[in-house]
């Protein structure tokens, strides 16, 4: 570098041992082993707990990736009330709930809430621990009259069941339906879409114009 106009001379620090300051992580494989046996360990130790949170079937956005059918973040409250669970034990038995997320056909409102029936019908809950069992922990012994008080499928018996078969096992996605290609026919040609779809908008729009008109023909 040259000197430019009244300026002190360059004086360039390169020897900053920086060798010596050099940060490596060696231990990164092992460490990651060390946190799957740890995983593996906390998971048989959990017992027959669901592996991970139960999530609804909803298609990919985009018309490039519609057709195919990913989990979701949750369930909607629609979905959950046909299947007969209060939103509030949702989280409880492991079943995540999305409060923004809306349906908007009846074949994923369907199938979502018959994911919910499969899961509910394969799990098996344990009552939560009484006055009673917290005191018999506390003087060393074991409360056994809780475990036969538990809901489990109503078509096979309690001692039939194999808790790591119907609870740990995840609820497969539903395979993606769609109506396979066909020749347009002449009915398909004489029905205008836009049209249908315009006039069951309005229709829907108008909805409060008519109850109105009717309360007014009531009274007259």
């Amino acid at each position: 570098m040259g000197n430019f106009h009244n300026n002190p001379l360059p004086n360039n620090h390169f020897r900053k041992d920086w060798q010596e300051r050099v940060k490596t992580w060696f231990n990164q494989p092992g460490r990651k082993q060390r946190r799957h046996r740890n995983r593996v360990k906390r998971a048989a130790a959990l017992g027959a707990r669901p592996i991970k949170s139960l999530r609804p079937a909803v298609h990919c956005q985009t018309i490039r990736y519609n057709m195919k059918v990913r989990e979701g973040y949750g369930f909607t409250l629609a979905e959950l009330k046909q299947a007969g669970i209060r939103k509030r034990e949702a989280g409880g038995l492991g079943i995540k709930v999305d409060y923004r997320r809306r349906n908007l056909s009846e074949e994923g409102l369907k199938a979502n809430v018959d994911r919910l029936k499969d899961y509910k019908a394969r799990i098996i809950v344990f009552p939560k621990r009484t006055r009673r069992s917290v005191l018999l922990k506390k003087e060393g012994k074991e409360d056994d009259t809780g475990k036969d008080k538990r809901f489990t499928r109503s078509d096979v018996p309690v001692k039939q069941v194999d808790a790591s078969t119907y609870t740990r096992s995840a609820v497969p996605l539903p395979a993606p339906t769609h109506e396979p290609p066909r020749a347009i026919t002449a009915d398909d040609r004489a029905v205008n879409a836009y049209e249908t779809l315009r006039a069951a908008w309005q229709w829907e729009k108008d909805a409060n114009k008519r109850i109105q008109a009717a309360k007014k023909t009531d009274e007259q």
